[in-house]
């Protein structure tokens, strides 16, 4: 019987390269673009219809992500119960989301059932009602998960630290509160499902075990509808006004704080973008980074200590978070500003950075199992403009980062007092 070492790290695989499935784009009847990507072992399908929606252009917070919710809350045609039944029968899943800048409808199902599918996706695109009954249940719904979130210390910091970095008119900074989200009313839902959704411009992305005669049908459904120029987008409230002030939260009865810290940074056309990923990954990025060694391993301090680059379409942010216990607060805060201060005073050794930059490309090659996966990367790509070759060279422009950048980054993004400090439960 062989005995292991396990003193010894076992041998690993150099990763150099993406390897994936080419995406094909074609055009609809009407103009609307479709991205799909024909892979996969199992005869799925995952079908996505974006919407230029989300945070960035709702008047009020919360108003885009109730008007994707009440797409299956009832039709002209069908009710809630009766839409929810027709997809149970295909074994079909729905999700909407919205985002900071996109809203989406998905649909996953076996790629046979889409004939049938497609007839209903296009009827709740088209044809929503807006029940007045489900809209209130939804809403309830959203109070009372919001409620619980706010008696939460982590909730709240995040929230905190969001309306610091961005400002609280930002779209990527303001927040829904109670009485903000019960002022919402149907008329307003409806007029943001007939400015954003209803026969406005989309884009389609599907991915799973595809042939020409899907993306006919995607086209015989989707591609006759009617395609309105959408409204223009408001332009005020969004100047970036970030509040550099430290908060403190102060609770008697809490027994642990939240802890954030956070500042302004750029999007991923920045030419500092891919040196800055490993800067962070260093810091705080993985479960073997500089932070997670000091204060969860050395210290004891806390469970968990992340640090991460937020990517949007028009701004990024840098943040680090953790939860210790009260009397560990201040001490936590000396801790991560040492850990940063190492960066900026001395370079990275060349066996860490290539365990970090080994780490990092293992870990996008293996988000990638999936045609959903790979759809997702594409996503990225052409919904924020990166050039065309920003998967293929992923891995090489990380490991092309060195020591002598790290340190650069460090000390142009993480100088003392650059980051917005947020302290929820007390010091």
């Amino acid at each position: 019987m062989e005995v292991v070492n396990r003193t010894e790290a076992p041998e690993y695989k150099r990763i150099e390269e993406v390897n994936i499935p080419a995406i094909a784009t074609q055009t609809l009847d009407n103009g609307q673009p479709v991205y799909w990507i024909n892979a996969g072992q199992q005869p799925v399908s995952r079908l996505e219809i974006v919407f230029e929606a989300g945070a960035w252009y709702e008047p009020l917070p919360g108003l885009s992500s109730l008007a994707m919710k009440m797409l299956t809350e009832g039709t002209r045609s069908h009710t809630s119960a009766q839409i929810s039944e027709y997809f149970d029968r295909f074994g079909a899943y729905l999700e909407q989301q919205s985002g900071t800048n996109r809203a989406s409808l998905t649909v996953y199902s076996l790629t046979k059932h889409l004939p049938s599918i497609l007839p209903m996706v296009q009827e709740m695109l088209l044809e929503s009602v807006i029940p007045e009954k489900e809209l209130n249940h939804q809403k309830n719904i959203s109070l009372q998960t919001l409620r619980v979130n706010l008696e939460k210390n982590n909730f709240v910091a995040t929230r905190l630290i969001r309306e610091k970095v961005f400002g609280k008119s930002h779209p990527y900074g303001h927040s829904q509160n109670p009485e903000t989200l019960e002022a919402i009313g149907r008329e307003q839902v409806e007029t943001y499902y007939q400015q954003r959704i209803r026969q406005k411009p989309f884009r389609v992305v599907v991915s799973g075990q595809l042939t020409e005669t899907e993306i006919a049908l995607i086209n015989q459904y989707l591609g006759c509808q009617t395609i309105e120029a959408p409204l223009a987008v408001n332009e005020a409230n969004k100047t970036v006004l970030s509040d550099p002030r430290p908060v403190l939260v102060d609770k008697e009865d809490s027994l642990q704080s939240s802890i954030r810290l956070g500042r302004l940074l750029f999007t991923r056309s920045h030419p500092d973008y891919f040196p800055a990923l490993v800067l962070n990954e260093v810091l705080g990025g993985y479960f073997g980074s500089r932070l997670m060694k000091n204060i969860r391993e050395e210290k004891g301090f806390t469970y968990g200590i992340w640090s991460n680059i937020a990517m949007h379409p028009n701004e990024g942010s840098f943040l680090i978070g953790t939860d210790v216990k009260r009397e560990n607060t201040q001490e936590t805060l000396d801790e991560i500003w040492k850990e940063i201060r190492r960066l900026r005073d001395e370079p990275v050794p060349e066996t860490e950075l290539e365990t970090v930059r080994n780490y990092m490309a293992g870990s996008y090659v293996g988000n990638l199992n999936t045609p959903f996966e790979i759809a997702d990367r594409y996503k990225t790509v052409l919904f924020e403009g990166l050039p065309a070759d920003y998967i293929s060279t992923y891995i090489p422009r990380i490991r092309a980062v060195t020591a002598a950048q790290v340190q650069e980054m460090a000390n142009r993004y993480l100088p003392d007092g650059s980051l917005i400090e947020v302290v929820v439960g007390g010091k």
